[in-house]
């Protein structure tokens, strides 16, 4: 990156950071949205190869639109990359290997193999790599994740209706894959088995799939994800001894229900208890952290490493379907 192109990365401390957002369609243009809302941080341009969104986004936010984010290489500070999961490696590759830090869509990547490099060269530039898992930004999520001790039981169910985008992957890597992350940071175990089924429905690809994943701790997580569904759900429970807890996503809501003592010898019953959830943007959140980790360097909350952690499960369950 060339001093006649940005200004020296040494001063992020004292000025806002020139970010770019490549992508700009359903997630995208949110992207763009609140990097323009957020104090530190300069948008200074949206790239999308579809003229007629690119010039909406970019001439909402007041900022340039550019169809090829090549011209953007050496001249942003950072970017976040969310386009098609089958280009996230090219372009997330071609910014860290430019001088910028990278906010790329989940998934990281297709492949282990791609997610693989992208840890790799984001360590030997010493570029800052974030993975947009955004549930783990979600209210709820941050106090399940810290109230959660010895899980022996994992039941999740994400699905919704046909989105009619994202079909260039299978619903593994389009839904599940948020799942797949946040049972990871639940456990802190590792993975001993998996076994799946899935199966197409309006696409060429899984649309509907369960897998069921075995930890060396005992745990074991049932996952269902499916986007060919009439009504909307997305809820976590994680059992362990004497409790378990019920999280809704959208919500942002969290429930206890612990073991309490009953009326006689022998008699207990589950009493349930509210958990109190400040509720955020998780988006906004995880934009934030990023923003933050490119100032200041210090890792974020999810780096390439994680993102690649949930690709390699991902990749395992894709292999039974």
């Amino acid at each position: 990156m060339s001093n006649d192109e940005v200004e020296s990365r040494t001063d992020l401390t004292e000025r806002p950071p020139k970010v770019a957002v490549i992508g700009v369609g359903h997630l995208g243009q949110h992207h763009a949205r609140i990097y323009t809302e957020l104090a530190g941080v300069e948008l200074v341009a949206v790239v999308d190869i579809d003229e007629g969104r690119r010039r909406e986004v970019g001439g909402t936010l007041r900022v340039r639109a550019l169809a090829d984010y090549r011209a953007l290489l050496g001249k942003v500070d950072a970017v976040s990359v969310a386009v098609p999961t089958f280009h996230h490696h090219q372009i997330a590759r071609d910014f860290l290997v430019a001088g910028s830090d990278v906010l790329v869509e989940k998934p990281i990547t297709r492949t282990l193999a791609e997610a693989d490099d992208l840890v790799a060269t984001a360590l030997a530039k010493d570029r800052i790599l974030q993975v947009g898992h955004s549930e783990r930004y979600n209210g709820a999520v941050q106090v399940l994740a810290k109230e959660v001790q010895d899980p022996g039981f994992i039941e999740v169910h994400r699905m919704g209706p046909f989105p009619g985008r994202g079909t260039d992957v299978d619903v593994v890597l389009d839904l599940m894959i948020h799942d797949i992350d946040i049972v990871l940071t639940l456990v802190k175990s590792p993975v001993t088995a998996v076994s799946a089924v899935g199966v197409p429905v309006v696409s060429d690809q899984v649309d509907i799939a369960n897998a069921r994943i075995e930890f060396a701790s005992g745990c074991v997580a049932n996952i269902t994800a499916s986007r060919v569904s009439g009504e909307r759900l997305r809820k976590i429970r994680v059992f362990q001894r004497d409790t378990y807890f019920v999280l809704d996503y959208a919500a942002q809501e969290l429930h206890l229900y612990r073991q309490t003592p009953g009326d006689g010898p022998g008699r207990s019953h589950l009493a349930r208890v509210d958990i109190p959830v400040a509720r955020v943007e998780p988006l906004r959140q995880e934009l934030s952290d990023f923003v933050g980790s490119v100032r200041t360097r210090r890792p974020p909350r999810v780096p390439g490493e994680a993102g690649r952690e949930a690709v390699a499960v991902a990749a395992r369950i894709i292999e039974l379907l």
